[in-house]
């Protein structure tokens, strides 16, 4: 492993981050585990990023990769695909979105990139509005609209972009606040923001804030400010490439949980539709999407293999009801993390909805972020067995847990107990 290491540090750049002081290559996985190069086994609770949304080697998907394959593999949108219409007419029924329309990429990063491109043009403007804390990708423009210092290497950007209270409930000048009022305070930051700038685009936000440690607003906070962009002519793109396809358990999209005021006007989806292969897309009213005056293709997005995967890969999560399953066995999950934390002074909350849980770690002493107890934790569990990531914003320093969406009752006892213990072991 040493010498895959050392290969890896000579021909890959210095800022591709590896998780553990002794990274693991990952060689298979079945369900919700996987092994590493040297035959150890892991229960899997971050899923490749959220990305491995049922099941790693789900037979399902793998037959469908398998049988397209023996046919074709890609032709690009230049040709007609049948299987990327058959996709495209099961994502616009179920996002919720009038008289959709469908774009296929290749990544979620694509996605934001594509919506961004479609706010812009449709409103002839480029002041973008976001969401401190966010992430929505490593693209020029995404890293330009991204709320997150440590995932935005370059402040110069095509967008003028201004950031908007509310993204993060529990720290920032509002967090004193019940829910009520603290949408009212971050809508009065809204509508005074849009008395100083000109006339923005859009507002782009996650649901639950991925890379910014599963945070989110109270529900109905974006249906609040969808009442005050509606009044400016101002788009709303729900970011969705973490919180989709059910991994809430209560919604099949975030923005249901603010979904008061309608469906936002455009939708980006990514990770968990693939499993695993690259799939990324947008959808949008018809009148935003076909906005473009000039002509367009993906050469990889919508790509045949993929669609295949990703047709399977649906069917099966609808199928055998895993956004139920999220819902239940997330519940569960949480409750049990919670009951942990309340007995360690370290763990400031434990947050989420289905499985898409954060834990936030905070230094007992003063209340500020603990990265170091993060990673401490990340390691112990690691050497218990057990695959979660970490993320966070300036001040806070979370875990982030998101296993397979067929997570078993068991196993997330069993991760339950490993995580457990890797939290005692830093507190």
């Amino acid at each position: 492993m040493n010498d895959l290491y050392d290969r890896h540090r000579a021909v890959l750049p210095d800022w591709l981050a590896l998780y553990y002081e002794d990274p693991i290559e990952i060689t298979h996985g079945e369900g919700r585990h996987v092994w590493d190069s040297q035959g150890r086994r892991y229960l899997d609770f971050f899923g490749g990023i959220l990305t491995t949304m049922t099941a790693h080697a789900l037979p399902e998907v793998t037959k469908a990769v398998s049988e397209q394959a023996g046919r074709i593999l890609h032709s690009s949108t230049l040709y007609l695909n049948r299987p990327m219409v058959e996709l495209a007419e099961r994502i616009a029924k179920l996002s919720g979105i009038p008289d959709a329309r469908v774009f296929f990429t290749t990544s979620g990063t694509e996605a934001n990139d594509t919506a961004l491109l479609l706010a812009t043009t449709h409103r002839r403007s480029n002041t973008l509005l976001a969401m401190r804390n966010s992430y929505h990708g490593r693209s020029f423009s995404t890293v330009g609209i991204t709320g997150n210092r440590s995932w935005s290497p370059s402040s110069l950007s095509p967008l003028q972009t201004l950031y908007v209270h509310g993204g993060v409930r529990s720290r920032g000048p509002f967090a004193h606040l019940d829910d009520a009022a603290f949408i009212a305070a971050c809508v009065d930051d809204l509508k005074d923001l849009l008395g100083h700038t000109r006339p923005p685009a859009a507002l782009i936000a996650e649901p639950i804030q991925g890379v910014g440690g599963f945070t989110s607003p109270p529900d109905g906070l974006y249906a609040a400010f969808r009442d005050v962009l509606r009044e400016h002519g101002i788009l709303w793109i729900s970011d969705e490439v973490q919180t989709g396809w059910g991994r809430t358990g209560e919604h099949f999209w975030g923005w249901q949980a603010h979904g008061r005021s309608g469906p936002p006007d455009i939708l980006t989806f990514a990770k968990g539709i693939g499993n695993g292969m690259s799939i990324g897309g947008v959808v949008a009213r018809a009148e935003i999407m076909n906005c473009l005056d000039a002509n367009s293709i993906s050469t990889f997005g919508g790509t045949q293999i993929t669609m295949a995967a990703g047709l399977a890969n649906l069917n099966y999560l609808l199928e055998h009801d895993l956004q139920g399953n999220a819902r239940r066995v997330g519940g569960l999950l949480i409750e049990r993390l919670r009951a942990v934390a309340a007995q360690l002074p370290g763990v400031r909350e434990v947050r989420g909805r289905g499985l898409m849980i954060g834990v936030e770690l905070a230094r007992p002493d003063t209340g500020e972020a603990d990265p170091r107890a993060a990673a401490a934790v990340l390691e112990a569990a690691r050497e218990g067995g057990l695959l979660i990531g970490k993320g966070g914003g300036h001040d806070t320093s979370a875990l982030r847990i998101a296993p397979p969406l067929s997570l078993t009752v068991a196993e997330a006892e069993e991760g339950a107990a490993v995580l457990e213990n890797a939290l005692r072991a830093a507190y």
